[in-house]
């Protein structure tokens, strides 16, 4: 039973820097995948937003990379020995900033290449033979397609957010890297959901695969208040606007399309809130500067559509606002575990309009029981 980061086979040196990233003990994604990890298995881990599973690859990889004569270091020339593919550019910073946090100090460089920036510091970046490659499927593979991208000396592998990946439409990308990585490298697959698809890539690419699944998978986190709030389309701002004069703390708002959210968010700040928006007509410096200025608390709303969302790390969001319903149940379930992070409690309101009936019903039946009702609302 791993019951401290003392428990694992790790090295002072890395004990030093999970202390320093503020860790104090394994979450159970974390005590359950980083001994297999060491040990060099493939895995599978399952396990919901919010539960480390970041940390749970980075730490064993990080390891890996700085321990003398370990099997991915100093193997087969200076390429890259590990790859984390993410399905957004938020997403892949996130994991680039840990894998900085974690390894930094001795000497592992990360690289990140995403869309939306130019391609020269990039090729820079990969000139300076990086020991970890952070990427989005698309960039990665413009990369391969020209050239300046090499994979034959990875080591390790690793698929973040697959169910994610996969459902953005970056399967034909993922099958493409992998096919050029070498085939004896590990493959580690971390997935909140495992959909046929998934299963399918698990299957063609994973060997002997360890399965680590932590808690029921796809279901809210126990310290989500949920609450339901009917509304016609046209009173979600009005109540929007209401919910966040009677709280304070940090809210995420999510909207369906980013035309909704920009109008939105010029209602919020009309209304005197610090707010700022996330969507992918947003350029990445854009974006970025709103993760940022949300993470810190220069904002206190932050209006956002799924799929910018993604990558989105912040504790202490004390409400999520689904403004609009999510389409698929898993969705509703990604959305809501942005808050209650790291035990702590948060609040998830849900605005339903009438034509969005199809939704709540799926939701519902995905959780097994209605979302409460707002006191005065009616079913």
């Amino acid at each position: 039973m791993v019951r401290s980061f003392t428990d694992l086979p790790l090295t002072p040196a890395m004990r030093d820097a999970i202390a320093g990233a503020g860790y104090s003990i394994p979450t159970p994604i974390q005590a359950q995948a980083i001994g297999p990890i060491l040990e060099g298995r493939d895995l599978i881990g399952c396990a919901q937003t919010g539960t480390g599973k970041t940390a749970a690859f980075t730490i064993p990889i990080v390891e890996l990379l700085a321990g003398a004569g370990s099997r991915l270091a100093g193997q087969g020339g200076s390429g890259p020995r590990a790859l984390v593919l993410a399905p957004t550019r938020e997403l892949a910073l996130q994991i680039a900033e840990t894998f900085d946090m974690l390894g930094g100090g001795c000497g592992i460089r990360t690289v990140v290449l995403i869309g939306g920036e130019s391609m020269g510091p990039q090729l820079n970046a990969l000139q300076k033979r990086p020991a970890v490659i952070v990427a989005t499927p698309g960039r990665l593979f413009d990369h391969l397609e020209r050239r300046t991208a090499s994979l034959g000396s990875l080591r390790i592998v690793v698929l973040d957010e697959a169910d994610r990946m996969l459902d953005m439409g970056f399967a034909p990308q993922v099958e493409r890297i992998l096919r050029v990585t070498p085939l004896d490298r590990q493959t580690l697959c971390f997935s909140a959901t495992m959909p046929l698809p998934v299963e399918k890539l698990v299957r063609h690419h994973l060997v002997r695969p360890m399965r680590v699944e932590v808690g029921v998978i796809a279901k809210p986190v126990a310290k989500v208040t949920q609450v339901l709030y009917r509304a016609e389309t046209q009173g979600k701002t009005p109540l929007l606007l209401r919910l966040l004069n009677e709280e304070r703390g940090r809210t995420l708002v999510f909207t369906r399309t980013k035309h909704r959210a920009d109008r939105v968010a010029r209602a919020v700040l009309a209304a005197g809130h610090r707010v700022t928006r996330l969507h992918a007509d947003r350029s990445m410096p854009q974006r970025r500067e709103a993760l940022d200025g949300f993470r810190s608390g220069r904002y206190r709303v932050l209006i956002a559509t799924d799929i910018a969302a993604r990558g989105i790390d912040v504790p202490e969001i004390s409400h999520v606002v689904n403004f609009d319903l999510p389409h698929t149940p898993e969705d509703y379930i990604h959305r809501i575990g942005r808050t209650a992070r790291a035990e702590a409690n948060g609040r998830a309101s849900s605005f339903a309009a009438p034509e969005e009936g199809d939704q709540l019903r799926a939701i519902e039946r995905h959780l097994g029981h209605p979302v409460p009702r707002a006191a005065g609302s009616v079913n």
